[in-house]
């Protein structure tokens, strides 16, 4: 558990704007409010909980006003900690808060480490572990879809899904513990097959959820995809024109660029990364080497590689070369310069190549970008479907293979017919890791590196 003292920090970025935020919690909280608070109306009397009152700010030892304000009290257990809270609502200036910081510090309180209202939260049952979480993914959100899969673990979706699964082997586990405790009694342990049949049922729900962090990651972290190709054939005018601005240079010139530049775009609520890499040919000028190389390494760390050739002219022995290292990627071949005569035709290159996707644009005028898009979302999200929950969390995933693992070993023991004793033991382990998702836990080093990750003040 953690010492009951009060603490405050500033719950709004650095910075100026309209408004600052100083968030105080603990037992000291309304006591250093009523400290250094003056009402305009009725200095003195009882505040309500859960109402804004208009008032300054005042040092109580020199009577100097450090602001105009709303203050709010939040009386436990109805508070995100689930302790009292006070929050007061200053001008934005940088300045002005910490001013205002400082003499809450000065009344009591204590500087807030990094998570440490979240960790309040979690710590008196606002909150599981996973929810807490979900706080922080919310906050670093880029896209309204990553945005909505943060807002539905904070709302519990994750952590009633594997609640329900641990009920689920708590069942079992009862009955498997009492066959053990109680041999003399008149207890029958499940029949095998029963047995296996649910334990199978367990692990199928594991694997699904398991298997969607992929799907997950690519929705926390954003998708890397890296466009390539060899000089001049239209990269950075296809960067350009997906992203609607002039971002990059483009000369008729051959190798203009020579470094990776990077750009993100929002597709159907997905944050997606764009690599606009130098062209890849065999040459011997060293500074173009070295941007050659640099494209080979992004291709080589890209979920998915957006190959761009020149559909107005031959493949050349450096497209044909690049589609051949790109093997083991997703490919989806872009035939630019759609607006001039055509020779590469979309059907012989999927063809002749094992290529995922192929496509035809004009970066020039725009022809085909919609469908590009349309083309590259499926490629990257190729799954039959969204998973009914979605891991985003390697620490999630991490504690769901630890589960799959020991009813694996579950099963195994149970099929060579071992006495139920070791089935018991891989069965507490699999119940573990499905606690230590939600916080079942006590293992203060787990929740510091948790919430070490938070921002001071949440």
């Amino acid at each position: 558990m953690y010492k009951e003292d009060t603490i405050a920090a500033i719950a709004t970025p650095p910075g100026e704007g309209g408004v600052a935020i100083v968030r105080i919690s603990g037992p000291d909280a309304e006591r250093i409010a009523r400290d250094i608070f003056v009402r305009k109306e009725r200095n003195g009397a009882a505040l309500d909980s859960h109402k804004l009152y208009y008032g300054k700010i005042r040092d109580p030892r020199s009577e100097k006003v450090l602001d105009q304000v709303l203050l709010t009290v939040m009386r436990k257990p109805h508070s995100y900690t689930g302790e009292d809270v006070v929050e007061i609502h200053c001008h934005g200036g940088a300045f002005v808060v910490r001013q205002v910081l400082q003499l809450v510090l000065a009344h009591g309180a204590r500087q807030a480490e990094p998570g440490e209202f979240t960790k309040r939260g979690f710590l008196n049952g606002r909150m599981d572990l996973a929810q807490a979480e979900a706080v922080l993914e919310l906050i670093q959100a880029r896209t309204d879809k990553s945005a909505a899969v943060a807002l539905e673990q904070m709302s519990g979706g994750l952590s009633k899904w594997v609640n329900e699964l641990r009920e689920e082997l708590l069942d079992i586990l009862a009955q498997v513990e009492a066959a053990i405790d109680f041999p003399d009694e008149d207890i029958e342990l499940l029949q095998a097959s029963e047995l296996a049949q649910k334990l199978s049922g367990i692990l199928e729900k594991i694997v699904i959820i398991s298997n969607s962090y992929e799907y997950g990651r690519l929705l926390r972290e954003g998708v890397r995809v890296c466009l390539c190709g060899r000089p001049n054939v239209g990269k950075s005018s296809l960067l350009n024109a997906l992203l609607g601005e002039e971002r990059v240079i483009v000369t008729p010139v051959p190798g203009t660029t020579r470094d990776v530049v990077e750009e993100s775009l929002n597709l159907a609520g997905v944050r997606v990364v764009l690599w606009d890499t130098a062209g890849i040919r065999e040459t011997d000028d060293q500074v173009e080497q070295i941007g050659v190389n640099l494209s080979r390494r992004h291709m080589q760390q890209a979920d998915a590689v957006m190959l761009v050739l020149d559909g107005s002219t031959t493949l050349t022995g450096d497209d044909i070369g690049l589609i051949q290292s790109c093997n083991g990627k997703k490919i989806l071949a872009v035939i630019n310069k759609a607006d001039m005569p055509q020779i590469i035709s979309p059907e012989s290159l999927a063809h002749e190549f094992d290529i995922d996707q192929v496509t035809v644009v004009s970066a020039k005028t725009g022809d085909g970008l919609d469908n590009l898009k349309l083309t590259l979302h499926d490629l990257i999200f190729s799954t039959a479907g969204e998973p009914p929950v979605i891991v985003t969390n390697l620490r999630h995933k991490a504690a769901l293979v630890r589960s799959e693992q020991a009813l694996l070993r579950a099963a195994a023991t149970l099929s060579l017919g071992h006495a139920p004793e070791f089935i018991a033991v891989d069965l507490n382990e699999a119940r573990q890791g499905l606690e230590e998702i939600v916080g079942v836990i006590d293992n203060e080093a787990v929740l510091d590196h948790v919430f070490s990750s938070f921002c001071i003040g949440k």
